[in-house]
């Protein structure tokens, strides 16, 4: 990530702090490997903003880095190693015009070290700064605690929660979806608003299910991209049994949907299934959807819009693949689980063991013939994160739900892609999705960054979004 960086000075607190803080501040940044734009010694004193030139000189700083490829800037960092001048650090951030995360800290004054020589007076100092981006009317987020030091553990792991905030807040602003084929008819639970994502900064690219066929049917067996995803595929999940029929038309459909996605820039995607592609194609399509999700391009199922979105956000956050799940049964008489299935196009990363088989339920309609492609195998213990955004029409806004809870090694004897959640207070959240009208879909993540997409979406999407206590 590149972080802008404000070190923030006034001059009736020590200067020497300032000089010591804005070094701290940047071994922190790029010790946890990342970079760092701040002014030099050089060009202001001691590298810090508080007077108005320096402020000046510091925004133009940011704007000349705004839209470089590969090094504009993530976010910013105010550091306040003294008191600082707070209309100087929000005229910095009101002349650089970046709509970015925005991280403020404070270092803590030492006992006995608090004589005017090395008072820093920073506790005080972040509410005034706080106060005055407030009333410019620029969002910013906190340290977990009010003061901490740049190389302190509590600093560390804020840094990388505010890294996280980042990638979400800008992957989300400038996101372009694939929508493939048209929503199934029987699920009106994935309806959505293009128009209000769109108000977000998130297009929807859409192709009609029969130009994928239409291409697909044009592809020889022998084409280089055919082979190259029968390859992967192959390469990626245990295909025993699976006839060599089947395989190539999951083969071509993959090759077919990279093209379109490379070719309309799209990074994430949702696929029409149930059941046209069974019925009218012969396969399901969740291997390639699985392996679309494991290369981090995460695609939902049933045209879930709105559901992929979540799983991005959550891709973002851990930089790890994402699933879509339904909240499915009740696991026995404990309030706090459930199970958590789909059939499933999970990536590999969420399963133990996973191989590549027939879809049960869809096969009790189309024949088990025409289902081959499913990734079947039982989902791993370990931490998970949950998302579910939702557009809102009637309101005019987008709305979600965040938390987190843990996947366990509870048995669990059932087809596709299954675990068992573990989640505090489950009835609480199942009755909050149910009185406001939430779907059954979740995405799920296989970490702890909930917390993370609940401030990019709050502070800087301004989303309204519930965190699952």
């Amino acid at each position: 990530m590149n972080f802008g960086l404000i070190v923030g000075n006034r001059g009736f607190f020590p200067d020497h702090l300032a000089q010591s803080g804005r070094s701290e501040m940047l071994a922190a940044i790029e010790g946890a490997g990342h970079k760092a734009i701040a002014l030099t010694p050089e060009e202001s004193k001691y590298g810090a903003v508080e007077t108005r030139d320096e402020a000046n000189r510091c925004a133009a700083l940011f704007r000349k880095h705004r839209d470089v490829p590969g090094a504009s800037i993530d976010g910013v960092i105010v550091t306040l190693p003294n008191f600082g001048d707070e209309r100087a650090i929000a005229d910095t951030l009101r002349g650089a015009d970046l709509p970015v995360p925005v991280l403020v800290q404070a270092t803590p004054d030492t006992p006995g070290r608090m004589t005017i020589r090395d008072r820093r007076d920073s506790f005080c100092g972040k509410m005034s700064a706080c106060n005055n981006l407030s009333q410019y009317g620029i969002p910013y987020s906190l340290t977990s605690l009010h003061t901490e030091s740049p190389d302190s553990d509590e600093f560390k792991r804020d840094l990388e929660w505010f890294a996280a905030v980042c990638r979400v807040t800008k992957g989300l602003r400038r996101l372009r979806i694939g929508s493939i084929g048209a929503r199934p008819t029987a699920f009106n639970t994935v309806r959505y608003s293009e128009k209000l994502l769109e108000a977000s900064g998130i297009s929807v690219e859409t192709i009609d299910l029969s130009e994928i066929l239409g291409r697909i049917a044009r592809m020889k067996d022998s084409d280089d991209a055919a082979q190259a995803k029968l390859a992967m595929m192959k390469k990626y999940v245990s295909t025993s049994g699976i006839p060599d029929v089947a395989m190539m038309k999951m083969a071509k459909l993959g090759a077919v949907i990279d093209g379109w996605m490379k070719e309309t820039q799209v990074a994430i995607s949702a696929v029409q299934c149930w059941t046209s592609l069974e019925e009218y194609f012969g396969v399901v399509p969740c291997t390639i959807m699985s392996m679309m999700s494991e290369n981090l391009m995460s695609s939902a199922c049933e045209v879930d819009i709105a559901g992929v979105v979540g799983m991005h956000a959550l891709q973002l956050a851990s930089q790890t693949p994402s699933a879509l799940l339904d909240w499915n049964n009740n696991y026995g008489d404990d309030p706090d689980k459930c199970v958590c299935f789909h059939c499933s196009n999970l990536p590999k990363h969420f399963f133990a063991s996973v191989k590549m088989d027939f879809q049960e339920i869809i096969a009790g309609t189309v024949g088990r013939d025409n289902t081959y492609g499913t990734c079947v195998g039982r989902v791993k213990s370990g931490p998970m994160s949950f998302a579910r955004f939702s557009t809102h029409d009637r309101e005019g806004k987008i709305r979600g739900y965040l938390g987190e809870g843990e996947f366990t090694n509870d048995s669990l004897d059932t087809f596709g892609g299954a675990g068992v959640a573990r989640i505090p207070n489950l009835q609480k959240l199942l009755r909050y999705i149910c009185e406001r009208g939430f779907e059954h879909h979740v995405a799920a993540n296989l970490s702890t960054v909930a917390r993370a997409v609940h401030e990019a979406t709050t502070r800087y999407l301004v989303w309204d979004v519930h965190y699952h206590a």
